[in-house]
């Protein structure tokens, strides 16, 4: 198998996957195959775009969800409830958003005044959480790395952060020209302590400059024992790179543009943890990072404040009809 075909089969371009009659600019479930083999066992990730005065319903099946605002503000109603009023944001380079958790087996309706686009970041679970709302001052904003492995990360939905199942997501930004998620790491074995299997998703968006749309690019390689994921594509605004296994990175942001990408992670563990091993060739580049300062662009912006940050750590009760572990698969 090429790596040319490998690239067509595990990068979904904008609109690709997506049925050109519904409303969702990229779909991507546990299913979707890859050299036939199905590349994603338990990640989700849906773009919604909501024209002004649109609405949408999903049924949550057997994942738990986070409705993000990628841009616009939205409301999202859980099985019929009170509805959450999400402000959202004008874009992924302006600010971080506050967001939605829709529990496992539930239905939810998605309505914008306005229109815009919204994530729908998804796991399959097995415990029912309560339906929840996340404020933009709680999300914290991080800065990975120096010099220019420098990066942005929003912390939204990670491990020790928002309360989840089996889902983790973050943001992550990178000035024009910086090298992100690097070096290459990888988590796709258990290793207690030390690695979590978690397959990931990789969703693109690229800050346009003098009039060019601009682009980036994404390297996943082989980690061995039978796992054989190989990527080396360019990526654009809408894309989206699937990775069930591999050491992944680095994430290239073109010099004049801005790379975002919206990371889901989930995988069969009972410990919802992010656990990385280094590339062995490449791990040596965090110890030259206290000699070098952080990019002065960052950070493009910080949550905002509004008084103490919610304990968003703390996990809610699940519900008493809570499904047995082996619905997870």
């Amino acid at each position: 198998m090429t790596t040319e075909l490998r690239n067509t089969e595990f990068h979904i371009r904008a609109r690709d996957g997506a049925d050109e009659h519904g409303p969702y600019e990229l779909d991507t479930d546990p299913g979707r195959t890859a050299d036939g083999v199905a590349a994603l066992r338990y990640t989700s990730l849906r773009v919604l775009r909501l024209p002004p005065g649109g609405s949408h319903t999903f049924a949550a099946g057997d994942s738990e969800w986070i409705v993000l605002p990628l841009n616009g503000g939205c409301t999202v109603a859980v099985d019929g409830g009170a509805p959450f009023e999400l402000t959202g944001r004008e874009d992924v380079f302006s600010g971080v958003t506050d967001f939605a958790y829709v529990p496992r087996d539930a239905e939810a309706r998605i309505s914008s005044a306005a229109g815009g686009r919204f994530a729908l970041t998804g796991a399959r679970c097995s415990r029912r959480l309560p339906a929840r709302y996340g404020p933009a001052s709680g999300v914290p904003v991080e800065l990975r790395g120096t010099g220019n492995c420098s990066r942005q990360v929003n912390n939204f939905g990670a491990a020790d952060v928002f309360a989840c199942d089996r889902l983790i997501a973050v943001e992550v930004l990178t000035p024009g020209g910086n090298w992100s998620s690097y070096p290459p790491h990888k988590h796709d074995e258990c290793r207690p302590g030390e690695e979590s299997e978690l397959e990931e998703i990789y969703y693109f968006e690229i800050a346009p400059a003098h009039g060019s749309e601009g682009l980036g690019y994404q390297r996943v390689t082989p980690s061995g024992n039978g796992r054989g994921t190989d990527v080396l594509t360019e990526v654009r605004s809408g894309d989206a790179v699937l990775i069930p296994d591999g050491w992944h990175g680095p994430s290239i942001a073109a010099p004049g543009h801005t790379m975002y990408y919206l990371n889901v992670m989930a995988g069969p563990g009972e410990e919802r943890a992010w656990l990385i091993c280094d590339h062995p060739d490449h791990g040596w580049i965090r110890d030259t990072w206290p000699d070098q300062p952080v990019d002065p662009r960052l950070p493009l912006y910080d949550a905002p404040e509004a008084g103490p940050r919610p304990p968003l750590n703390d996990a809610p009760e699940a519900d008493p009809e809570a499904h047995p572990e082996g619905d997870a698969r």
